[in-house]
């Protein structure tokens, strides 16, 4: 059956619109490159208890070929079935969509009978497609689920998307939300420019998915112009959350940060410590997402750090040859030791027993 947005239950809606935390969920896998259903359960529980107000699972980070080997349902049914038992509390659960129309409706379709709120489209598969096949490809999948849009860094495989295409993106009733992840400003404004131009910006929630520019795209507002029968108007639109592959890592720490910026939105008061952190964060995002070799060790960088906290076992990725690039572990340690107050690693020290019991 079909979901409405307008079916969706009240407060996780209003969570969403709210803005909250929402890490995209890693893939645990053994050494034998299958799942890890013990760690990839405490991996859910971890989030949860961090404070997490939603999991995007299926998604870039949880790696899109577990399509290829059967994983996707397995691994949406055990997110589900891990964040029900585990908290009460209301929670925006997330499924990644990809593929062509036929798979990625099929994906939708997977995701509502198993209870998800929300499917993330990656447009990756159209590449090369017009804006109007693009545009009918959203709407077939809008059909079956809420929808909340992707633009994916090109650099990992994202296609550029003007914003003529957001603007009709937009307007389609059933989307709700967009992760904004080109890792480009003049990018992110097109989403925004789109949004505003197709009147959804009271309806289309947005996200921060620029790990590279976290703590500035929640800081600050998005100010588009328009031209008007009057002359010219401002709309001021704010990236209200972050849906992030950073933030499946140090994720008590986000949370926490997530807290002071709309602290300081709501009291009018930015200062030069909170500002700075935007470079911070940013130095850290460089070392687990492996900037200096074109992100290819992004997945495994993320890995890396929950591997030494002990959430995860290894840095397996479903491609053997998907692993840290040259260097990149000691860029690991140097961001570890010089932002030691960005992570949680005693958070997870307390609770590590717990969130891998059965």
């Amino acid at each position: 059956m079909a979901l409405h947005r307008s079916a969706l239950p009240q407060d996780v809606l209003s969570l969403l619109r709210r803005g909250a935390v929402i890490p995209a969920h890693p893939l645990a896998l053994d050494a034998s490159r299958s799942l890890d259903a013990r760690h990839q359960r405490a991996l859910t529980r971890y989030y949860l208890d961090a404070g997490a107000g939603g999991l995007a699972v299926g998604v870039h980070a949880t790696q899109f070929a577990i399509r290829e080997v059967g994983l996707y349902e397995p691994v949406l049914r055990l997110a589900m079935e891990t964040a029900r038992a585990w908290t009460q509390r209301p929670v925006v659960m997330i499924s990644g969509l990809a593929g062509r129309t036929a798979q990625a409706v099929a994906e939708a379709r997977t995701a509502v009978a198993l209870g998800y709120h929300c499917g993330m489209l990656s447009l990756a598969a159209m590449k090369g497609e017009s804006i109007d096949a693009l545009v009918a490809h959203c709407e077939a999948v809008a059909a079956e689920i809420p929808l909340i849009g992707f633009y994916l860094q090109t650099a990992v495989g994202g296609i550029a998307l003007p914003a003529a295409f957001w603007q009709r993106f937009a307007a389609i009733d059933n989307v709700v939300a967009i992760k904004i992840a080109p890792f480009d400003r003049y990018a992110t404004l097109d989403v925004a420019r789109g949004v505003v131009a197709a009147g959804a910006d009271e309806r289309v929630t947005l996200y921060t998915g620029n790990d590279d520019h976290i703590v500035l795209d929640l800081l600050a507002p998005l100010a588009v112009r328009r031209d008007t029968a009057d002359g010219v108007e401002e709309v001021r639109v704010r990236i209200r959350g972050g849906l992030l592959g950073h933030w499946s890592v140090w994720t008590r720490g986000a949370v926490e940060l997530f807290a002071r910026i709309g602290r300081a939105i709501e009291e009018d008061r930015l200062d030069d410590d909170l500002l700075a952190l935007d470079a911070r964060v940013t130095d850290c995002n460089a070392a687990f997402f492996d900037v200096a070799h074109g992100f290819a060790g992004c997945i495994p960088g993320c890995h890396e750090v929950l591997r030494r906290q002990g959430l995860l076992q290894g840095i397996w990725c479903l491609d053997p040859h998907e692993t840290l690039s040259p260097g990149q572990a000691a860029e690991i340690d140097r961001v570890c030791r010089q932002h030691a107050d960005l992570a949680d690693d005693g958070f997870v020290r307390a609770n590590l027993a717990r969130w891998l019991a059965d």
